[in-house]
């Protein structure tokens, strides 16, 4: 019967002639050729449904499209060959599909078609060679050249050649374009020769080893020839044959693994450019290709939305991914398989050498090829699954990624409380156990059971980084991995445990009860470990968010001296980390227990079943080979555990992230997209019986009050007009502002605003050039890290004079005059490097520069100085670039913008208190009694313009593209003028300061000695190699052990030595850090059992039974104490290393704390936030986690070779020569991979930072960007930095599988040589010892392997080490204190001031900015600073709190020169009041008294001084706005309103406790501060600040503009209340004129030096002075000289 073998397929030397016909010429063939018929049968069904299904609607597919937005460099050619760009050859109409997503490409790139060589002639050669198979098999039929039962061997040759044929034929064809393609047909035929080649290379050998005839042998060599030339064709052919669209995308060079062949593919080819071009030159990012176009996160977000969503993120990921995630354990299973083919080919091997005349030698030839071919198969495919992991790692973080920063955009504008990720339920638990008492931090709702969205709760910037940095990081490491779980693990025990039995027996079904056994134990400690890693994630999101907060406020805390305190708070956040990070480790080292055990017991227990119960004897070869097999048993069980436990790690990764995307959001396009238009058909801009509140619509504080409201808001704003928003501080006019744009929460009524679509979506009015969309300008001005011109621009297209225009109308001139740079300085993050008024200004010029037609701005005035503010009424809020447009302002300068507006709404606590007309609000008396008497008879604003502004010039202009961040201008072709060489000179220098440093070469030798000290003294590490040295004592003792065991048998058969390439159980303990090292928690190597190479022994059957008597249970004890010897050894050393790199996380963190925390100030003026949050965050969780357990490794890798050298020297000395020249080999190698891998690590790392700077970027001005409806412009730049991320990452990685790849492939042909040297010995050498020998020269090539591999990663690991190391060496501040000379106590006593020839610089290689200054401010004297943007103001308190040092000359404060000092001492004795105003998350009380210095009474006391709170005789709480009396109240009374609100049809109003009143929160200390204290006002963050700074009274405050943001009537009852302090000397740097006009002195500062310096009265007296020109321009010279003179008369009066 055909396929009915009576004997074994293989006998002696070679397959039976039965299994060569029946098999391997017709039965094999004709599968392989069926599984490809039935696949093209099963995919064009699933084609054809598809077309069916899609005739009414086509889904686009933008993952596979590189062209969208691209020009090809061979246009004519490109209807022809676009079809073809895609890799998985989908439909024919694909590419014009690709037409239509233009959105997915994020910049404009150049398409070029890359045609394979001879793409039609290779074809042909197929066809060709094809035929002549067929020719071949048809001269075997007709010859009966196979036999007398060869023909049907013949028939089925030529069958399937046939068949063959036929898919080449169609395949040219389809080439030549004259039938439409079918998929995929390629691979078949690649497949299909490939299958042929193997059997042809099999009946070949056969036919050499045992001719049959010569014809035979002819036929035979043909079809080997033949076969093989069609074999090299499709390994050496572009994959698919077929053109390929390479993208260049800002001169990148595209990926060259879409052009790479199969043989390539499969050996990482393609990589070798990488690896070469690393080693001869530092890699820099642009050197870097680019990524795959369906890698790109724009394609891949895009991609994964259109996938129908499931109900959980962890199952939406898998169903997106599942189809990578199945062909990876494809992948993993085949590796699995040939896991087990070297050692059952060293058995067969072996047996030869036990018995050589029993067979050929040409056989073991043969078996010494198939372990060396068999090797690298099982290398090449671990390579692909890993590197397909890799491919799924990119894309998952590229989702998650982009997912969190689109909710993030979409996330309330400011909240309550913050949420703490994963403990919904401890909340929960807490509110109800709370029975009243409200946890600090926990927002108490009225409701027992609130529902999900009734919280105003959101988590907090510093978990949004950690999201972005570290979980998303964590869950895509993760897929990289999913493989080993349900690919490798299963087919690993499974095959284990049929072997085991095959060996031993019933003996071995030990092992599989202890692995049930197990396993629950295993699944209690993956669940431990899930809780105790919430907690480290948890309690790393906080240290982070306080880490953030702190380094966003680093000023204050500098000028203040908290840097020690703060410094603590931080520690202690860091110490909650490390405890936590601490239990985690201990649990840990409990499963390192767990696994280190478990083998060893089921030896233990296998080997007493096999020897005592079964009284079988344990000779060499069943010993070794089951040792082998259960060393290899503990893989998966490792495996199991492990990734069980990482797949738990990650899942609380992912459901943190779920649930911040489940987070609320804003209501903003909700709220504004009806989007109605009046009469005229223009927009309705107000509110119609509106009622918002910040937090949520049923959000209550702890005292049952209600968030801030904004109640029964019914306006209608004037569109083309000019609006004016009026009120005293806290009456909620930035939250009418916020309200129109949507960002509050909006319980009742509507709000109108043509503002909820997308900036691009809006269409231009072809007359005005505008489109019906919104400009803001925020009161604190928020400004991207980026020039100044791009920030103006925000994006648009450059219109020259139009820019010139807006410079000159917002007064810019002069200050870019002024920087370096001109519009082209960078202004670092938040606008670090500009004053407060340039910020503001540049803010205001994109507002006035863009094309939105209407426009708010938010108390844009108050931020510079009065001749500036009215220069910018004049000429931008009046001026004609504002023509035609609706302007909505929010202003204190009631005297200057009331008068020529068109409209005045006037807010009192959150209502309107009157509305109309400048006229009628006037005459209600809700403007004061100021207005009445000093305006002018004119009529309202006039829309006519005194002189066009666009001819102004401007010198240094910067070019148009500045990094190609601005599109082309549309319909101007006319480029930027030529800057001056200085200024393009200064751009670049100023450009590299965002440019984060990056170490090139090897890392150096003081930072893996500064990491090794951090870990321990001398003596640890004197202890911990003596661990390591134990070890390896009780691996071999364990071996050695058996061995001698084993040998007790010999004496009735012969050993057979040691079985398999894994014998050494122990010794590959050190091997477990490496696959999951970049995102392991592990410190201590024998965890991560997640091996490349590891080998199997074979099965064999016991051969005969002792009858000596040999006393098992002798050397079952003896091993059974070297094994537990062996596991304390092993856990000792996994507790040591854990101990000493949380002693390292520690220091290195305290260190890097300290010396960023004690910085010079200019540091963090030209360092981004986002690079300081890399070290905090990203370095130093690498630190905690990553660092020790590879460095451990690699001291693993050198021990163990130690001893392996040391036991194969005395076995067989000869093979040391073979490993001299071999680690030669894997030195070259590994010079090779470390250069590039080094510096694709560093490039990864520095790529980080900008991600991060984005992110917190973004979050800070996302009212702003969402105003402007740039949001997707902003996810575009976030996908692009993404990519740009990913491009080293993944790069890096294709160089690790290089590496692994080819130390794989020389670890084969170092057991292909050991077996020849083995061969060549017959006779001379037993077979014990050779086993032995192969053995251990196969271990000696894997640890080799890992030497390499652990060194890079050490390497790559340690560069964050390096990264820490940098920032701990950064130029630090003077001492905090000195001792030896410390001021007095009570100093400073009396607060006299001197400057003495006082100059200073910023930098040694920049002009002073103060020069030469001298001057006396005497005790008591209160002296107003006042200049012209640039000339030294902020320059000046800088240098009072040496924040920046004297040049020449000194400051001397009551007898004490401040330069020779302490820090600390200087900066606690006086006192500072910042223009931008700095809180910190918490409440009022420690935003006010951090450090519980001060009683209750003595805050409220300074509450009361500036304005916060009333009179405590007053009615507490009535009103925030208790601060003007003069202001009107509305008719209506309390009582009357709160009647008609009982009509109202919304029962929340109506339940929810004092809704027609918004509460004072600053009557309750306990009342919470947002982040940043973004749920105050501007107004009452400044006056928070200026009684934190009054609490300590100081003998020196220094105020810099801190009233700016505060109503004039407020700020003149805080300056009366100044006056009242006798004992502090005040200096107040003032842009208000009225401010300072009563104080003492008056000084004038013009480009650094002192201009002017007297009294008020006598420098407005006198004619010509600057001070009276500033006077005369603010328009309020009749007032000022009043004040003055008032001031002089009364002083006199005191004098006298």
């Amino acid at each position: 019967m055909f396929g009915a073998c009576g004997g074994p397929a293989w006998s002696g030397d070679d397959f039976s002639v039965c299994f060569q016909r029946d098999y391997l010429q017709v039965l094999l063939p004709l599968i392989a050729s069926g599984i490809s018929l039935l696949s093209i049968l099963i995919q064009s069904i699933q084609r054809t449904a598809k077309l069916k299904q899609n005739k009414a609607y086509t889904p686009l597919k933008p993952s596979d499209n590189p062209l969208s937005n691209g020009r090809y460099r061979d246009e004519p050619d490109r209807p022809e060959e676009a079809r073809d760009i895609d890799d998985h050859d989908d439909d024919d109409d694909s590419d014009l599909l690709a037409l239509h997503l233009a959105k997915v490409q994020t910049k404009e790139s150049l398409v070029e078609v890359n045609k394979p060589r001879g793409q039609v002639w290779v074809v042909v050669i197929e066809i060709l060679a094809v035929a002549v198979e067929m020719g071949i098999n048809l001269a075997a039929v007709s010859t009966h050249a196979w036999g007398h039962k060869g023909n049907v061997a013949a028939i089925g040759g030529v069958t399937t050649w046939a068949y063959i044929f036929v898919l080449v034929s169609i395949r040219l064809l389809s080439t030549a374009k004259k039938l439409p393609r079918i998929p995929n047909l390629w691979y078949h035929t690649a497949y299909l020769y490939v299958v042929q080649w193997i059997l042809a290379a099999l009946l070949f050998r056969s036919e050499v080893i045992h001719p049959r005839s010569h014809k035979a042998q002819d036929l035979m060599i043909a079809d080997f020839v033949t076969a093989s030339l069609l074999a090299i064709i499709a390994v050496t052919s572009r994959k698919g044959n077929k053109a390929v669209v390479l993208e260049y995308e800002d001169d990148l060079e595209p990926s060259h693994e879409p052009l790479a062949n199969l043989f390539s593919i499969a050996t990482f080819g393609w990589v070798d450019a990488i690896v070469w071009q690393g080693y001869r030159k530092t890699f820099e990012l642009s050197d870097v290709w680019n990524l795959a176009a369906k890698d790109k996160a724009a394609a891949v977000i895009a991609d994964f939305r259109q996938v129908k969503k499931t109900t959980r993120l962890a199952w939406h990921l898998l169903k997106y991914f599942k189809r990578d995630l199945l062909v990876q354990a494809v992948w993993a299973m085949v590796s699995g398989l040939f896991t087990f083919a070297p050692t059952l080919l060293l058995k067969a091997f072996l047996e030869y050498v036990e018995d050589p005349a029993g067979t050929p030698v040409n056989a073991a030839w043969f078996y010494m090829i198939l372990l060396a071919v068999s090797s690298c198969i099982k290398a090449m495919t671990d390579g692909q699954a890993l590197w397909l992991g890799r491919r799924i790692c990119i894309r998952l973080r590229a989702v998650i990624v982009g997912e969190i920063y689109a909710k993030a955009l979409r996330r309330k504008a400011a909240a309550g409380t913050d949420t703490v990720l994963g403990e919904e339920k401890k909340k929960s638990e807490i509110k109800e156990d709370a029975n009243g008492q409200n946890p600090k931090g926990k927002k108490k709702q009225a409701d027992s059971n609130p529902s999900p969205n009734s919280t105003d709760s959101q988590v907090n910037v510093g978990t949004i980084i950690n999201l972005m940095a570290v979980d998303s990081f964590k869950v895509s490491e993760i897929s990289a991995y999913l493989h080993f779980l349900w690919g490798s693990t299963p087919v690993q025990l499974v095959l284990c445990i049929v072997l085991l039995y095959r060996i031993l027996g019933w003996s071995a079904l030990a092992s599989v009860v202890m692995m049930v056994l197990v396993m629950p134990l295993n699944l209690f400690i993956a669940k431990q470990f899930t809780k105790l890693q919430k907690k480290v994630m948890a309690a790393t999101d906080v240290r982070i968010h306080t880490t953030n907060e702190i380094l966003q406020n680093i000023r204050i805390i500098k000028y203040f001296a908290w840097e020690q305190r703060f410094g603590q708070i931080v520690s202690e956040k860091r110490a909650v980390e490390l405890r936590a990070l601490r239990n985690k480790y201990i649990l840990y080292t409990m499963a390192a227990t767990v696994w280190f055990g478990v083998p060893l017991l089921i030896t233990f227990f296998s080997f007493l079943l096999y020897t005592v119960v079964e009284k079988r004897p344990l000779i060499p070869s069943v010993a070794f080979t089951a040792l082998s097999l259960f060393g290899i048993l503990r893989y998966p069980l490792d495996q199991l555990a492990d990734m069980i436990a990482h797949v738990q790690e990650s899942k609380v990764s992912v459901d943190r992230v779920e649930e911040f995307l489940n987070e609320g959001e804003t209501e903003k396009y909700e709220q504004l997209l009806q989007g109605r238009k009046d009469e005229n058909g223009d927009p309705i801009i107000g509110f119609d019986k509106a009622t918002l509140t910040w937090g949520g619509k049923d959000a209550q504080k702890a005292d049952g009050q209600t968030a801030f409201r904004m109640i029964d808001m019914d306006i209608r704003f004037l569109v083309r007009r000019l609006n004016i928003v009026v009120g005293p501080t806290g009456s909620g006019k930035t939250s009418l502002l916020m309200a129109l744009l949507g960002e509050m929460t909006l319980i009742e009524g509507s709000v109108y605003l043509p503002g909820g679509q997308s900036r691009e979506t809006v269409k231009e009015d072809p007359e005005t050039h505008l489109t019906e969309s919104i400009a803001y300008c925020a009161q604190q001005a928020w400004l991207a890290n980026d020039t100044i011109k791009q920030n103006i621009l925000f994006a648009a297209p450059l219109d020259e004079s139009r820019y010139k225009s807006v410079i000159a109308s917002c007064a810019l001139e002069r200050d870019l005059e002024i920087l370096d740079s001109g519009d082209s300085t960078l202004v670092g993050e938040k606008g670090i490097t500009l004053s407060g008024g340039q910020k503001q200004r540049i803010s205001l010029a994109r507002a006035l520069y863009c094309n939105s037609r209407h426009v708010l701005l938010d108390d844009c005035l108050s931020a510079v100085d009065s001749h500036t503010a009215k220069h910018i009424f004049e000429h931008c809020i009046m001026g004609p670039l504002m023509l035609g447009r609706t302007c909505i302002l929010v202003t204190h300068n009631i005297a200057l913008c009331v008068p020529r507006s068109h409209y005045v709404v006037a807010l009192l606590n959150g209502k309107i208190a009157a509305q109309g007309s400048p006229d009628e609000v006037l005459a209600l008396g809700a403007l004061g009694d100021e207005l009445l008497k000093s305006r002018p008879g004119s009529k309202g604003g006039s829309q006519t313009h005194s002189r066009n502004l666009s001819g102004m010039d401007l010198d240094g202009e910067a070019k148009v593209d500045l990094g190609g961040h601005v599109p082309e201008a549309n319909g101007h072709a006319n480029g930027a003028p030529k800057e001056p060489e200085s200024k393009s000179k200064s751009k670049d220098d100023n450009a590299n300061i965002r440019t984060e440093a990056k170490a090139t070469g090897s890392v150096n030798i003081k930072v893996i000695k500064m990491y090794l000290v951090a870990m321990g003294p001398w003596h640890y590490w004197l202890l911990a190699f003596v661990a390591f040295g134990l070890q390896q004592v009780g691996s071999v003792a364990c071996n050695v052990w058996i061995r001698t065991w084993a040998n007790q048998y010999t004496r009735v058969i012969q050993s057979v030595g040691s079985m398999a390439t894994g014998t050494d159980v122990h010794t590959t303990s050190h091997l477990h850090a490496a696959p999951l090292s970049s995102n392991s928690f592990s410190t201590g190597t024998s965890f991560w059992s997640l091996p490349l190479t590891s080998e199997l022994p074979s099965s064999i059957n016991a051969l005969a039974s002792s009858d000596d008597k040999i006393d098992a249970w002798y050397y079952l004890i003896i091993y059974a104490l070297l094994s537990c010897f062996y596991i304390v050894i092993s856990l000792i050393r996994e507790g040591y290393i854990f101990w000493g790199s949380l002693r390292a996380s520690r220091t290195l963190h305290a260190l890097l704390l300290e010396a960023v925390s004690r910085a010079k100030m200019q540091f963090f003026d030209t360092t981004p936030l986002g690079q300081l949050m890399n070290r905090f965050s990203k370095d130093v969780e690498a630190i905690d986690q990553e660092v020790a357990p590879i460095a451990v490794g690699v001291l693993g890798c050198l021990f163990s070779m130690i001893s392996i050298v040391v036991l194969i020297s005395v076995i067989t000395p000869g093979f040391l020569i073979a490993g001299f020249f071999i680690t030669i080999i894997y030195f070259a190698i590994g010079q090779f991979y470390l250069r590039s891998s080094r510096d694709l690590k560093r490039l990864e790392s520095v790529q980080r930072s900008p991600l991060y700077q984005q992110f917190g970027e973004t979050l800070s001005g996302i009212v702003t960007i969402r105003a402007y409806g740039d949001e997707r412009r902003f996810i575009r730049d976030n996908q692009n930095r993404v990519d740009t991320h990913n491009r080293p990452f993944i790069y890096l990685w294709a160089a690790n599988r290089w590496l692994a790849l080819r130390v794989d492939f020389t670890g084969a042909l170092v057991a292909f040589f050991a077996g020849v040297f083995v061969i060549l010995s017959i006779g001379t050498i037993d077979a014990g010892s050779a086993g032995l020998s192969l053995t251990y020269a196969v271990m000696f090539t894997e640890n080799v392997l890992w030497l390499v591999r652990l060194y890079a990663m050490n390497e790559q690991n340690m560069n964050s080490v390096e990264r820490v190391k940098e920032y701990i060496e950064v130029e630090q501040e003077a001492k905090a204190i000195i001792d030896e000379a410390r001021p007095a106590g009570n100093w400073p006593s009396q607060g006299a001031i001197q400057f003495v020839n006082y100059t200073t610089r910023y930098r040694p290689d920049l002009e002073p900015v103060l020069r030469d200054l001298t001057f006396s401010i005497q005790p008591g004297e209160k002296v107003g600073i006042v200049g012209r943007t640039g000339a030294g103001k902020s320059s000046l308190a800088l240098a009072l709190f040496r924040g920046l040092e004297a040049v020449e000359g000194k400051i001397i404060i009551d007898d004490v020169d401040i330069g020779l000092i302490g820090l600390q001492d200087l900066r606690e004795a006086i006192t500072i009041v910042p223009q931008d105003p700095t809180l910190f998350t918490g409440t009022v009380r420690n935003n006010l008294d951090p450090f519980g210095l001060f009683t209750d009474e003595e805050i409220f006391a300074t509450l009361r001084r500036v304005q916060l709170i009333g009179d405590p005789t007053s009615a507490a709480g009535s009103s925030s706005a208790t601060l003007v009396p003069t202001l009107y109240t509305p008719p209506e009374s309390p009582s009357s309103k709160n009647d008609s609100d009982d009509d109202s049809d919304n029962d929340l109003a109506k339940t929810t406790t004092n809704t027609r009143k918004n509460a004072n929160v600053f009557t309750n200390l306990s009342s919470p501060i947002a982040e940043s204290g973004s749920n105050l006002s501007q107004g009452q963050r400044q006056l928070l600040c200026l009684a934190r700074a009054l609490l300590k009274a100081p003998r020196v405050l220094l105020m810099d503009e801190a009233t700016a943001s505060i109503d004039y009537a407020t700020d003149g009852k805080i300056q009366d209340t100044l006056r009242d302090v006798k004992e502090s000397t005040i200096l107040t740097i003032a842009h208000r004129l009225q401010t300072i006009i009563d104080y003492d002195k008056v000084l004038v500062l013009d480009k650094g030096e002192v201009i002017e310096y007297d009294a008020p009265w006598e420098l407005i007296s006198r004619e010509g002075s600057i001070f009276r020109g500033m006077c005369e321009m603010s328009g309020d010279l009749e007032a000022l000289t009043e004040g003055a003179n008032k001031a002089a008369q009364k002083k006199k009066l005191i004098d006298v």
